[in-house]
C-alpha cells in the first residue's frame, strides 16, 4: 500500500456505532457510584471529574464485527445488540487490566484509568466491567432471543474471556524469557487476540442463523481476522506514528514486549546482534539508545517486512473463508473492507 493513500474506513463502523453507542450507555446508565465514573472515563465519555466529553472511544471493531455478521446472514442486528455490547465491554475490561500488567500510562491519548486513580481500584473497575458484560447480555432475551441462544452467547463469550486471559498470561510469561520463537508468539496470539474477535463474528451470525457451516465460517473468519490484527498492531507498536496510534515512541520496546518483530529477531538474529538485543532486554530500563539499536537489528534483519507478510497471508486466508458463504452481498463487502482495514491501518 501507498503510504500517502489514506486507509479506507469500512461503513460499517459507521452504520452501527450510534447504536452500540446507546446500546453500552444503556448498560451504565443507573450504575451511579465513582466505580462506574472510572469505566465511563476508560470507554472515552468522561474526562477525570466525571464530565461529559467528546473523546475517542476506540474503533468498536469487536461488536461491530458481531452485527456485521448477523446482518450478513440475515439477521436482524438490531437483536444482537446487547452481545455486542458485552463482546465490547469484556475487551475494554482485558485492557483495562492489560494496562495495569504492561504500565502503561497512555491510552487513546489520555492517562490510563490505572494512572490516576491507582492500581488496586482499576483492578476492581476492570472486574467489574468483565462482570458487566456478561449483564448485558440479559438484553438478549427483551428481543426475542430463545433461551438456548442466549445461554450458548454467554458460554462463547466467557470462553473468549478466558482465553484471553490464558494469552495474557503467556505474554506476560515470555516478559522474562529469550528462547521465545515465532511459533511460540502464535499460540500466545491465538489465545490474546484471535479468540474474542473470531466468538464476536460467531456469536452475531449464531444470533442470525441456523446454518452451521457459514456460522463456523465466519469463525474461522475472523480467527484470521484477530490474528491479522494483532500482527498489524505489532507492527505499530514498533514502527507506528505515536500521533496516530497514542503510544509514545519505542513502547513496545521499551516494555520489553516480545512482539511478532522480536520473536522473529530472537529466532533469525545470529552471533553479535542476537547477543545485543537479549542485553538490552535484560537492562532494567531501555533508554532511547537502546530502542534505536533494537530497531537496527530489527531493520537489518527485515522484522518488518516479516510481520506484514505474515499480516497479509492471515488476511488471504481470512478472505478465502469468506468464499461459499451464503451472505448478502453488502455485508459480505463489508467483511472484505473489514479484512483489508485491519492489515492497512495506521492506528
Amino acid at each position: 500500500m501507498n503510504r500517502d493513500q489514506k486507509v479506507k474506513v469500512p461503513l460499517a463502523f459507521k452504520r452501527y456505532r450510534s447504536a452500540i453507542n446507546t446500546e453500552l450507555r444503556s448498560v451504565l446508565a443507573d450504575r451511579k457510584s465513582p466505580l462506574y465514573e472510572m469505566m465511563r472515563y476508560h470507554l472515552g465519555w468522561a474526562d477525570e471529574q466525571g464530565n461529559p466529553v467528546r473523546g475517542s472511544p476506540g474503533k468498536a471493531l469487536r461488536p461491530t464485527l458481531c452485527l456485521l455478521a448477523c446482518e450478513a446472514v440475515g439477521g436482524s442486528w438490531y437483536k444482537a445488540l446487547p452481545a455486542a455490547a458485552g463482546m465490547e465491554l469484556m475487551h475494554n475490561f482485558s485492557l483495562i487490566h492489560d494496562d495495569i500488567q504492561d504500565d502503561d500510562r497512555e491510552r487513546r491519548h489520555r492517562p490510563t484509568v490505572w494512572s490516576i486513580w491507582g492500581k488496586s481500584q482499576a483492578i476492581n473497575a476492570g472486574d467489574a466491567l468483565a462482570t458487566i458484560a456478561g449483564l448485558s447480555l440479559l438484553g438478549l432475551a427483551q428481543r426475542g432471543i430463545p433461551a438456548g441462544r442466549q445461554l450458548l452467547t454467554h458460554k462463547l463469550m466467557y470462553e473468549a474471556c478466558l482465553t484471553t486471559i490464558e494469552g495474557q498470561y503467556l505474554d506476560i510469561s515470555y516478559e522474562s524469557r529469550f528462547d521465545i520463537l515465532v511459533s511460540d508468539y502464535l499460540e500466545m496470539i491465538e489465545r490474546k487476540t484471535a479468540a474474542l474477535i473470531a466468538r464476536s463474528l460467531e456469536v452475531g451470525a449464531l444470533l442470525g442463523s441456523d446454518d452451521e457451516d457459514v456460522i463456523r465460517g465466519l469463525s474461522r473468519f475472523g480467527w484470521n481476522l484477530g490474528l491479522a490484527f494483532q500482527v498489524r498492531d505489532d507492527i505499530l507498536g514498533i514502527w507506528g506514528d505515536e500521533r496516530k496510534t497514542g503510544k509514545p515512541w519505542g513502547s513496545d520496546i521499551r516494555h520489553k514486549k516480545k512482539s511478532l518483530p522480536i520473536a522473529y529477531a530472537l529466532e533469525t538474529a545470529k552471533g553479535k546482534a542476537r547477543r545485543e538485543l537479549v542485553d538490552i532486554y535484560q537492562e532494567e530500563v531501555i533508554d532511547d539508545e537502546g530502542v534505536r539499536v533494537v530497531l537496527g537489528i530489527l531493520e537489518a534483519i527485515q522484522a518488518g517486512v516479516y510481520a506484514q507478510s505474515l499480516a497479509n497471508e492471515y488476511y488471504s486466508a481470512a478472505l478465502k473463508q469468506l468464499r461459499g458463504l451464503s451472505l448478502l452481498p453488502w455485508p459480505r463487502s463489508q467483511l472484505r473492507d473489514m479484512a483489508r482495514f485491519v492489515v492497512e491501518r495506521e492506528s
